[in-house]
């Protein structure tokens, strides 16, 4: 039994101990508790939001120095931190109460800035007020405009989708319906549902989406700055307080990603684009794919770019190009360039997206090319360049009154005032654009060959003959740039070769694009390539005249067999033998100062010169371009000589030997040249 009592005695004595730290831990955790709740109370925000949650209807609000005290404590808080979700409903149930009068009301409004997100219960309630009747016109403004900048960050909009109907009957509301925030959705939403938009909308808005909540943005700007990028704002909205001295800021052009724009439990069977992982599951669920919620995150999606070129939605690429639009005239219109390297490679990935679903679908965006004639006039050439001058290329055919007016007009004054690879870029672009409308063209055009469609998209149409007249007027326009280009900078060989690629587009129209325009280089383009101090010049010339033959020589032919093949001018087949006649007889007949040419220049001032048989500087043997193969031709021929004596290259076999070495170095141009048009192989 002393066993068993000592037993007992030892394990009730560690019981004892265990009560004893429970209760120590339990009057902790109340001294804890305590302590917070002192330190609650003493904290000046929460007394005032406490303050606040508790006013009632019929509150004096004149000279009511605790309710100002306490406002003042809460906005003060408000733009420096941002609110608490569970702040914003206390505070927004408050003012659109009106329990502390009409001015508190709108003063409210103005700060309520969230820090994180927004409770989707406090937007139901406030519109719960709306239906009541009581807020006057100005606070109801104030809070749609409210709901409109914090829309993305309310946590949750499932309850909200239920009650569209009341928010639309209020927006439908003929004072409410006309703030200008409101005009330009609605005149959206009507191109989807005109039977449902009774308000009469102007057809056309001057400025689109103009920035009218720049107030809340600028807080909520801050605060996310201060919270490190907790607030989830579509930064693409962001403002400065003064528009003039906006600055682009960082993730402002992120493409958005896919989400869905309806309730997830909606019981439609629906396929959401963010879900699709192949082009076979695209296929399998055409018919019951649903649009996002933000459009302008089909960019960065192959497979919703696919579905967008399926369906060939036309609601779907308004709000594509309205969001596009929107986000290119924020970003690069009304704000001043901003060199920094994270904004310009920013920039140039937003670009380069836009860029790459343009060549995707094999049609550029209205939007983008409306933004494109307002940038032109503002831009310096040198911001963004390269993606500048993609998206310049991909602007697609217009009647030649306009592209004169929007695009060569404010091009030809950055061309001739820019460095020469600036202009070297211009001449590449407009060649690109040249082969893309001809592509088109030779794709698009309809049997009957007079009507053509301008893109998918549009309902507008263009003649052949109007096609005919914006190529015309592109070519005319790439000769002017060209030859004032190549006179201004000397005949800068760079410059000179992208002019030549530029006629190498343009020589084979007829009979690779099949359409019926011969149009020949103007003489500043010619000569410089003819008398070009470096050989790829002159063999491009040469693939150039030889193409230009072909084509010239078919559109002969069918002239004659009376085909439907609009008349060549005989102006173009007159300037084409004057080249021909020029390039022959400087380059074979050794002769090429012409009587009567182009090329007749006075003998007094040839004498002057004091150059021996000048008349033969420009064959096949002195060309200031094929010189150095001729040295290098007579050493291997005559290795033992010391005297270089040229002219006994033509004597003989030297000569086809000589045409043999110089068509083994590569020139396919001149080799076609001279065998097409002097009638024999070299000899």
């Amino acid at each position: 039994m002393a066993d068993l009592s000592n037993l007992t005695g030892l394990v009730s004595e560690p019981s004892g101990e265990i009560d004893s730290s429970v209760s120590s831990a339990s009057n902790r955790s109340l001294r804890l508790a305590e302590k917070e709740k002192r330190k609650a109370e003493a904290d000046p925000f929460r007394l005032a939001v406490k303050y606040l949650s508790q006013v009632e209807a019929g509150t004096v609000v004149r000279g009511n120095d605790e309710l100002e005290r306490n406002l003042v404590v809460v906005e003060t808080v408000a733009l420096s931190k941002g609110l608490p979700p569970e702040v914003i409903t206390v505070l927004l149930d408050m003012a659109l109460s009106l329990n502390a009068g009409t001015a508190n009301c709108t003063r409210v409004l103005k700060f309520l800035i969230p820090a994180t997100v927004v409770p989707q219960e406090a937007i139901v309630k406030g519109v719960s007020w709306l239906c009541v009747g009581k807020m006057p016109m100005n606070a109801q403004v104030l809070f749609v405009r409210w709901v409109l900048t914090v829309f993305d960050l309310i946590d949750c909009k499932d309850n909200l989708r239920s009650i569209y109907g009341f928010i639309f009957s209020f927006v439908m509301e003929e004072n409410l319906g006309r703030q200008p925030f409101l005009t330009q959705l609605l005149a959206l939403y009507k191109v989807f549902r005109p039977d449902l938009v009774t308000l009469s909308l102007p057809s056309r808005a001057r400025t689109g989406f103009k920035n009218h909540n720049s107030t809340w943005k600028v807080a909520l700007s801050a605060v996310q700055r201060k919270n490190k990028g907790a607030v989830l704002i579509d930064q693409s909205l962001d403002v400065k307080e003064k528009p003039s001295s906006r600055k682009r800021k960082l993730h402002h052009l992120a493409i958005p990603p896919l989400s869905s724009a309806f309730d997830s439990n909606s019981s439609k069977k629906v396929f959401r684009l963010q879900e699709l992982q192949s082009f076979k599951e695209l296929l399998e669920n055409i018919h019951n794919i649903e649009l996002p919620a933000q459009m302008g995150s089909l960019l960065g999606s192959s497979l919703a770019l696919h579905y967008l070129d399926c369906v060939q939605d036309e609601s779907a690429f308004l709000r594509l190009n309205f969001w596009l639009g929107h986000s290119l005239q924020e970003e690069f219109l009304l704000c001043p360039v901003d060199g920094s390297s994270d904004n310009t490679s920013e920039a140039c990935r937003f670009l380069s997206t836009v860029l790459f679903s343009q060549q995707f679908l094999q049609e550029g965006f209205s939007s983008t090319e409306s933004f494109l004639y307002k940038f032109l006039r503002v831009w310096d050439g040198s911001l963004l360049r390269p993606q500048i001058l993609d998206l310049l290329s991909d602007i697609p055919l217009m009647p030649s009154f306009y592209v004169h007016k929007l695009l060569f007009e404010p091009m030809k004054q950055l061309y001739f005032t820019s460095t020469v690879f600036f202009k070297c870029s211009v001449i590449e672009c407009l060649n690109s654009m040249l082969v893309k409308w001809l592509t088109w063209h030779s794709v698009s055009a309809s049997d009957g060959g007079l009507d053509i469609s301008l893109n998918s998209n549009s309902t507008m149409t263009m003649t052949l003959s109007g096609f005919m007249d914006s190529v015309m007027e592109l070519v005319h326009f790439v000769g002017l740039l060209s030859s004032e280009g190549l006179r201004l900078e000397n005949c800068h060989i760079l410059l000179l070769n992208q002019s030549l690629a530029f006629y190498e587009t343009v020589c084979d129209m007829f009979v690779k694009y099949s359409l019926p325009l011969i149009i020949m280089p103007p003489a500043g383009v010619f000569y410089p390539a003819l008398f070009a101090t470096d050989s790829i010049s002159v063999d491009r010339l040469g693939y150039i005249m030889y193409r230009y033959r072909k084509n010239l020589t078919l559109a002969k032919k069918q002239e004659q067999q009376r085909e439907k093949t609009p008349h060549i001018s005989r102006n173009t087949y007159k300037e084409f033998n004057r080249n021909l006649q020029a390039m022959v007889n400087s380059m074979w007949n050794s002769w090429w100062c012409i009587p009567g040419s182009d090329l007749e220049i006075d003998k007094e001032l040839i004498a002057l010169s004091k150059v021996a048989e000048p008349w033969c500087r420009f064959d096949l043997i002195h060309h200031p371009a094929l010189f150095s193969y001729a040295i290098e031709f007579h050493q291997r021929c005559w290795p033992e000589r010391k005297d270089v004596d040229l002219g006994s290259i033509k004597t003989g076999k030297y000569w086809n030997w000589y045409m043999e070495f110089l068509f083994n170095q590569g020139f396919d141009g001149l080799k076609n040249f001279i065998q097409t048009n002097t009638g024999t192989a070299p000899h």
